[in-house]
């Protein structure tokens, strides 16, 4: 791998962009059709285009799709999917900037269960941040208000899994390259969605294929950049990047989507993107220290 810190940031915003766009076509697509159809119709585009680049990488699919860990693998890829579409199923319901808000929290819940799980130290300052960045998360829904709704939750349950996902991949990549990861992400849950699309099949007509064919191309060409991101440098300089899809997502949600602000959304939201912001710095100290 390479190590040009410019590029690989200059690949990860363009990643966020590429993102926020795929948000907000989800949320119109899924809104005229629905979350099941949008996500298997993505997801076969998916699995069709990670089985084309494998099939170009060095050994072809067999050397790619190669793992001792199928079942974790394809748990991944199952657990994934099921994100996307709750998710997405989110972003109809409580909009993308309340989503995204709350959504900033996994990687503090990555580091919480990285603890149990993955067996990790992890520092006292990283706890407090932590504790203080799922303060913002109540801070957002306020539990006992009138602000309060059975909707509310479904960020967080999106947010803890892309949290499991997360901690499931890093384990695996204990033994298993990022591309036979990547392999296993699109194949498992394009076949999941295989299954279970054609019970909820309702396609898109007229021009919504338009923009069904622009949303496979963002959801394919985000995860292409991010692995050139990821192979740009390490994971580490880019990862505070991450954060702008808030920011882009949010704007997407606003100006097109007319979704509303208030004052203690955005306070929460920067309490949750501080506490990630300063966990991440502690954890890169810490490496350094180990170093």
């Amino acid at each position: 791998m390479q190590d040009n810190p410019r590029l690989g940031i200059l690949l990860m915003i363009a990643t966020t962009v590429v993102f926020a766009i795929q948000d907000g076509l989800s949320r119109y697509l899924a809104e005229s059709c629905n979350v099941i159809t949008v996500v298997t119709i993505r997801y076969i585009f998916f699995m069709c285009f990670v089985l084309a680049y494998s099939a170009n990488q060095k050994g072809g699919i067999r050397a790619i799709a190669s793992t001792n860990q199928i079942l974790l693998q394809i748990g991944r890829g199952v657990v994934l999917v099921a994100q996307i579409c709750v998710a997405i199923f989110s972003f109809t319901m409580v909009g993308l900037v309340h989503f995204h808000a709350i959504f900033a929290s996994y990687p503090l819940m990555i580091m919480a269960l990285a603890v149990p799980i993955l067996g990790e130290a992890v520092g006292w300052r990283r706890w407090i941040s932590v504790l203080v960045g799922f303060s913002g998360v109540l801070l957002i829904l306020r539990p006992g208000s009138g602000m309060f709704s059975g909707a509310s939750i479904m960020p967080v349950l999106a947010a803890f899994m892309m949290a499991s996902y997360g901690l499931m991949t890093r384990f695996a990549a204990r033994n298993d390259p990022a591309l036979t990861s990547f392999f296993w992400t699109a194949i498992a849950g394009g076949l999941a969605m295989i299954c279970v699309g054609p019970f909820f099949w309702h396609p898109p007509v007229g021009m919504d294929w338009v923009l069904m064919g622009l949303l496979c191309l963002t959801g394919t060409g985000g995860h292409y950049l991010l692995i050139r991101a990821l192979d740009s440098t390490k994971a580490t300089t880019i990862q505070p990047f991450t954060y702008l899809q808030l920011v882009f997502s949010s704007s997407i949600g606003i100006f097109i989507f007319a979704d509303e602000l208030d004052p203690m959304l955005i306070i929460g939201g920067v309490i949750i993107v501080g506490s990630g912001l300063f966990a991440l710095r502690r954890s890169r100290q810490a490496e350094l220290d180990h170093s």
